[in-house]
């Protein structure tokens, strides 16, 4: 009876300082200095910018002029794959894009730009440098427990694009999960769009941009355009093996060549992609307007 009394108090010692060790390990975490938080999360978004080049997805970018009665009076719609060749080269093959019919709202080089860079922004070491970084507080965001930084640039580079606004990063996996804000600088008479920008967890480790929404009056000198956009970034998968570009520009998958080479000509591998398994809660969107 002693020995099972002994034994069972040596268990319970052995949880507790389980227990007290995983308490500490996260307080830990959380009450790191801000410096030190700015710079891990920092080093995760850089890895987390170069995970993401080795991802195939799918942009969905819908742009749309704004009439009365929320009407819509014109759109430009584009819809690309975005891949890799057998060089590691990205790829961009375009599935959809009808001639544009805005009426009076232009894309530019810039919004082109900001479509690759600014609107799914990633803080990373390299880029640190070019900002300020404020810590405004820590913040509940859906499920997740962030910290909410003020970031703008700390200046302005002739032909370079920069974010200006507020990022919320998860303060787990210290990855941006969300961003607000604006692209700078504008370009004369050009005028850009406050967008919100949200992450989803993909394969358990990293936090991709999934959704942008912008809804803004745009003023201009000879007067104001409300515009909307909704870009998607979806299908995200990971390259395996070579993936080599047919004849026609098309995906060709490995499993796909063998059977390929018996052919006459190069056919486009069948569409596979799934949906990622997450085993975080993705940050909530807005709703969907289409």
């Amino acid at each position: 009876m002693r020995f099972r009394i002994v034994t069972f108090v040596l268990t319970i010692a052995m949880l507790c300082s389980v227990v007290f060790a995983q308490g500490g390990a996260k307080q830990s975490t959380s009450q790191l200095p801000i410096q030190e938080v700015i710079k891990r999360f920092a080093e995760s978004e850089s890895l987390n910018k170069i995970a993401r080049t080795n991802y195939a997805f799918t942009q969905d970018v819908d742009l749309m002029e704004m009439g009365e009665g929320g009407s819509i009076a014109g759109r430009y719609h584009r819809i690309s794959d975005i891949i890799l060749d057998d060089r590691g080269n990205r790829i961009e093959k375009i599935t959809f894009f009808p001639p544009s019919t805005l009426p009076r709202l232009q894309i530019s080089a810039e919004d082109i730009q900001d479509l690759a860079g600014v609107q799914p922004f990633a803080l990373t070491t390299e880029d640190l440098p070019k900002y300020d970084v404020n810590f405004v507080g820590k913040e509940k965001l859906d499920e997740l427990n962030t910290y909410l930084f003020e970031v703008k640039p700390k200046k302005i580079v002739k032909g370079e694009r920069y974010f200006q606004g507020r990022i919320w990063v998860d303060d787990e996996d210290l990855q941006i999960v969300k961003s607000a804000g604006q692209a700078v600088p504008e370009v004369g008479d050009q005028k850009f769009p406050h967008f919100e920008s949200y992450r989803e967890n993909i394969d358990e480790r990293y936090w991709f941009p999934t959704y942008v929404l912008a809804d803004d009056m745009l003023q201009f000198k000879n007067g104001s355009i409300h515009m909307r956009m909704i870009v998607r970034y979806k299908n995200y998968k990971k390259f395996s093996g070579t993936i080599r570009i047919g004849d026609d520009g098309g995906e060709v998958a490995p499993e796909d060549e063998a059977k390929d080479k018996q052919k006459a000509s190069d056919k486009t591998a069948p569409n596979t992609k799934t949906a990622p398994n997450t085993t975080k809660p993705p940050v909530k969107k807005p709703p969907q307007m289409d």
